[in-house]
C-alpha cells in the first residue's frame, strides 16, 4: 500500500513540474556528479563581516568544523544549489586564527579555509593618580563646576547617600520615608524621564506627570541636596505607534529591547521618521532641563543607563535597552548627539554628564568599546545589585581602570548598599550610593538605614554645603 501511495504522488509530482525536496533540480535535470563551491578560502579581518558561500552538489551539503567565532545561515537547497552566508565576529585577541571546514554532499566531500586577522591590539589607557580637575564642557556653569569640585573633595573621604524618587517621578517622597526613619535626608536625590511622553497628562486623568513641575528638585537643591536625573527612554516600535501617541495611546511604546524594534542605526539617520522622533524627544528633555537651569540647579545627568546590557556574555548583543541593541558604536554615537544638542544647541550648561558602566564578569575586554570617551564624560557610574552589602572590588577596579582614573566613579544605582565603611576601608572612592527604592531589598534593613545615615563615612543632606 505504501508503494501505490508513493507511485501515486511521484506521478502527481511529475504531471506539475514541481521539484520535490529529496530532488530539487527542475524536472528533467540529472544530478551533478560533482561537488564544487564557489571560493576555497576565506579571509576576515579583526573586526569580522560577512562572506557568501556558494555549495553545488547531489544532496543538500552539511557542514563540519565550524569554529565557535563563526556563523552560518543557510539559504534554499533548489537546483542542486546552496547558499550560505558565512559571519565572523570581532576577534578580542591579539592572535589571528583559522580553521578547515569539512562540505559534505551525498558521497562527495570537500574542504575550504576560513581565517581572520588578529584583533586590534588594545592600547594601554594611561592611568593617573589624580581625576581631571575640571568638567568636560568648558562653558560649564559655576554651579555645575561647584558640584564636581565639592565631589572630587568628597572623594575618597566620604559617600554622599542618594535615592531615586518614589515612583520614579518627581517628587520626595523617598527622601522623606528616608529623613521619617533616620531623621536625616539623602544627599542625591534622582528623578526620572521615563514618562516624558504622557508629560503633562491631559486633563481629567486619574494620575498626572508634569516634568514642567520641577517644585521637588527646587526643594532639595534649595535644602542643599544633589539633584540627578535619568531616562528610561520609551520609543515606539512603528511610525503607527508613533502617530498613535501623539493622540494619547502610548501601548506601542517601551525601552526595553524585547519590548519594542526601534531601530537605533535609522534614528541616527536623517530623514527617518525615527531620526523625527529621537530629535523631538530630546528637544522636550531639553526643556524640562532648562527650566531646571533658569533656577540655578545644576542636574547630575546620567542617560543611555546601562547601554551595554550584558554586552555579549549571554549571547550576541543580548542589550536590555534599544539603545544598547545596535551594538557600541551606534549608541556612542547617540551619547554624542545628546551632548551636541543639548550643550550646543540648547545651551545647557548646568550638566553633569554620568556614563554608567554595566560591569558584567566576563566582559572585561569589551567595557572600553562601549564607553564614549574622557572628553565626554565627567563621571563613570556603575550599577550594583548583589545579595550583600560588602564592598564592590572587582566593580570599583573596572569602573577606575575605563577611564585610566581621570574620572570619578560612583555607585549610580543598587540595591542593598555595599557598606560604605567597608568600601572606603577597601581604598575605595565612591563618590556616593543610589538606592534604586526603599522596599525591594532585604538587607536594607530599617536599622541598617539608620547606620548608613549616622555613619561617619556618609554625607547626608543635613551635611551638605550650599553649592550654589
Amino acid at each position: 500500500m505504501k508503494r501505490l501511495l508513493l507511485s501515486i504522488s511521484l506521478a502527481l509530482l511529475a504531471f506539475a513540474c514541481t521539484p520535490v525536496k529529496d530532488d530539487p533540480s527542475p524536472s528533467g535535470q540529472h544530478a551533478p556528479e560533482e561537488l564544487t563551491l564557489s571560493a576555497a578560502e576565506f579571509l576576515f579581518s579583526g573586526k569580522g563581516g560577512n562572506a557568501v558561500l556558494v555549495v553545488t552538489g547531489p544532496k543538500k551539503p552539511i557542514l563540519t568544523g565550524v569554529p565557535t567565532w563563526l556563523s552560518v545561515t543557510e539559504g534554499e537547497y533548489a537546483d542542486y544549489s546552496m547558499t550560505l552566508t558565512l559571519v565572523a565576529g570581532e576577534n578580542d585577541s591579539e592572535q589571528s586564527r583559522e580553521s578547515q571546514i569539512i562540505v559534505t554532499s551525498g558521497k562527495f566531500k570537500s574542504t575550504f579555509i576560513v581565517s581572520q586577522e588578529a584583533g586590534e591590539k588594545e592600547t594601554p589607557i594611561e592611568t593617573v593618580e589624580q581625576t581631571d580637575e575640571d568638567l568636560t564642557n568648558a562653558k560649564a556653569a559655576s554651579v555645575a563646576k561647584n558640584v564636581y569640585a565639592f565631589l572630587r573633595t568628597m572623594s575618597g573621604q566620604k559617600m554622599l547617600s542618594g535615592i531615586q524618587s518614589s515612583g520614579t517621578a518627581n517628587n520626595n517622597d523617598a527622601l522623606d520615608r528616608v529623613f521619617n526613619l533616620t531623621g536625616k535626608h539623602p544627599a542625591v536625590s534622582s528623578y526620572d524621564f521615563i514618562f516624558l511622553q504622557y508629560s503633562p497628562t491631559p486633563a481629567g486623568w486619574s494620575w498626572k506627570v508634569d516634568y514642567g513641575d520641577i517644585s521637588a528638585a527646587k526643594e532639595h537643591w534649595n535644602s542643599h541636596g544633589l539633584v540627578s536625573y535619568m531616562w528610561h527612554w520609551n520609543v515606539p516600535t512603528s511610525e503607527q505607534a508613533w502617530q498613535d501617541g501623539k493622540n494619547g495611546n502610548y501601548e506601542g511604546y517601551g525601552f526595553y529591547s524585547k519590548d519594542t524594534a526601534f531601530d537605533i542605526n535609522r534614528a541616527l539617520t536623517e530623514g527617518t521618521w525615527e531620526n523625527e522622533f529621537i530629535l523631538a524627544d530630546i528637544k522636550k528633555v531639553a526643556g524640562y532641563l532648562k527650566l531646571l537651569k533658569d533656577e540655578g540647579i545644576p542636574v547630575i545627568w546620567r542617560p543611555l543607563h546601562e547601554a551595554a546590557g550584558n554586552y555579549d556574555v549571554y549571547g550576541t548583543n543580548g542589550a536590555w535597552f534599544w539603545w544598547g541593541r545596535g551594538g557600541a558604536e551606534p549608541c556612542k554615537k547617540l551619547w554624542k548627539l545628546l551632548r551636541d544638542k543639548l550643550e550646543g544647541e540648547y545651551g545647557l550648561d548646568n550638566l553633569v554628564w554620568v556614563w554608567t558602566l554595566d560591569a558584567t564578569q566576563g566582559a572585561e575586554k569589551q567595557y572600553s568599546k562601549w564607553y564614549p570617551g574622557n572628553d565626554l564624560v565627567d563621571i563613570v557610574g556603575v550599577d550594583i545589585y548583589a545579595d550583600d552589602t560588602d564592598a564592590k572590588q572587582r566593580q570599583y577596579d573596572a569602573a577606575v581602570a575605563l577611564s585610566g582614573g581621570h574620572k570619578m566613579v560612583t555607585i549610580s544605582e543598587c540595591g542593598n548598599v555595599p557598606d560604605p565603611a567597608k568600601c572606603l576601608g577597601a581604598k575605595q572612592a565612591w563618590s556616593w550610593f543610589l538606592v534604586w527604592d526603599f522596599d525591594s531589598y532585604k538587607l536594607n534593613t530599617e536599622n541598617y538605614w539608620k547606620t548608613l545615615m549616622a555613619s561617619s563615612a556618609v554625607v547626608t543632606r543635613e551635611g551638605m554645603p550650599s553649592l550654589k
